[in-house]
């Protein structure tokens, strides 16, 4: 390759993001840790974690007919960056996964509007998001990844939308050599709450500001494993079955052979094993809590739970649903009949949110002996309600559809959970 393609190519690339550093100073940490390098023969782009790879000959060319596309390349990778995708991968489709975030980054450059970064088709960029926009509000990756994954995608579609989103690959770290990693997860995340702080101190209502808040809430946001709080609420029971600590297989295939039929030692026939059973799960029925959201909510609930070994067969559970006051308390005590109550629920009450009747509820009905051994309960709320200002006797999980800054605090005694990954 020629030394002077090389050289105009990094002149290109280097300017770009003085043109973004220049119109938003905040950006300045993600620029700087945004490592960009020349790989001839590439033909295209390249980001691996923090690491621009570009195609020299390429950029001039691209650069030739869109003197603005080097400057939203580096939009484009650096908002990979503060966003945290390459950090987010696990458990997903790659395809679908790097093109929600292609799409993402793309509709929050797009909405800064920065001078000289508007390319060609760029119309065509907004109509296609202006459409995605209408089943999915907040054009989160995550959220568009949702959506994709759950409807599905035309072929066709999803070849135009890599031709209009997607500028770059992305590397495949499943295999990533932790000596190479450059910038680790723990600097990812500096980068994205600086830059969140940032934004709410001094630009909050700058032109785009608002999107690029909506996609850093969605990277900060600390994940709770769903599964594993609701297994706080298991107790230990003896079940018939054979428990493999004091079941001896030698001697008793032993005794079968020796006896025929007969085995030497008889397995127990009891363990101990967690389960659950006493259990409540409480429901705001306010008028921001809609009946298909709550419904949403249950079914997500019962398919962590109703699985093997998740309840004892005969269960104590009070599902209680309450605005300012208790509306409706039903009571299920066989496993079996949980999926069919999900199934004909029906909300009761869309007044005010009060929730220290329910805690009322639940502390009446331990001191009456109701339940056995109750560890705690779910209370599938929007948040905006009266908190007990007592620590009641048991665990609280607080289940939020989705996350809300401007949400009062819960308690310190209870436990915030948010599903907006799930329903």
């Amino acid at each position: 390759m020629d030394e002077r393609i090389g050289e105009y190519a990094k002149k290109v690339i280097y300017l770009a993001k003085d043109t973004i550093a220049v119109r938003y100073r905040f950006f300045d940490r993600a620029l700087s840790k945004l490592n960009i390098e020349a790989a001839g023969g590439l033909k295209g782009y390249l980001s691996r974690l923090n690491t621009l790879y570009y195609d020299p000959e390429k950029l001039l060319v691209d650069y030739m007919k869109e003197p603005a596309y080097a400057v939203r390349l580096c939009l484009h990778v650096m908002f990979h960056i503060i966003f945290l995708h390459a950090l987010s991968r696990e458990n997903r489709d790659e395809e679908l996964w790097n093109l929600a975030c292609d799409i993402a980054v793309e509709n929050v450059s797009l909405s800064l509007n920065i001078q000289g970064s508007e390319l060609s088709d760029d119309d065509e960029r907004r109509i296609v998001l202006s459409r995605i926009g209408k089943w999915v509000p907040d054009l989160t990756a995550p959220r568009i990844y949702r959506e994709f994954a759950a409807q599905g995608i035309s072929t066709d579609a999803k070849a135009r939308y890599k031709r209009l989103f997607s500028f770059d690959a992305h590397d495949d770290l499943k295999n990533e050599d932790p000596d190479e990693i450059i910038m680790t997860e723990e600097e990812f995340k500096k980068v994205a709450e600086r830059i969140k702080a940032e934004i709410k101190s001094f630009s909050r209502d700058g032109e785009g500001n608002e999107e690029i808040l909506k996609n850093l809430r969605e990277a900060t946001r600390i994940k709770q494993d769903y599964e594993k709080l609701l297994r706080r609420f298991a107790v230990e029971g003896e079940l018939i079955k054979v428990n493999p600590d004091e079941f001896d297989q030698v001697f008793y295939t032993y005794g079968l052979s020796l006896y025929k039929n007969m085995p030497l030692i008889e397995p127990l026939e009891y363990a101990e094993d967690k389960r659950i059973k006493d259990f409540v799960i409480a429901i705001d029925t306010s008028a921001s809590c809609r009946g298909e959201l709550v419904k949403q909510f249950l079914k997500r609930t019962v398919s962590v739970l109703y699985t093997e070994n998740t309840f004892f067969d005969e269960v104590n559970i009070h599902i209680v649903q309450c605005d300012s006051e208790i509306k409706k308390v039903v009571k299920i005590k066989e496993k079996e009949d949980i999926e069919q109550f999900v199934e004909n629920f029906e909300l009761s009450g869309m007044g005010a949110t009060d929730f220290r009747p329910v805690f009322d509820y639940v502390e009446d009905k331990i001191s009456k002996k109701e339940f056995d051994n109750l560890r705690g309960i779910i209370y599938f709320t929007d948040g905006y309600g009266i908190y007990p200002t007592s620590i009641p006797s048991f665990d609280t999980v607080f289940v939020f559809a989705g996350e809300d800054e401007y949400r009062p605090k819960i308690p310190k005694w209870a436990t915030k959970c948010v599903l907006e990954n799930d329903i």
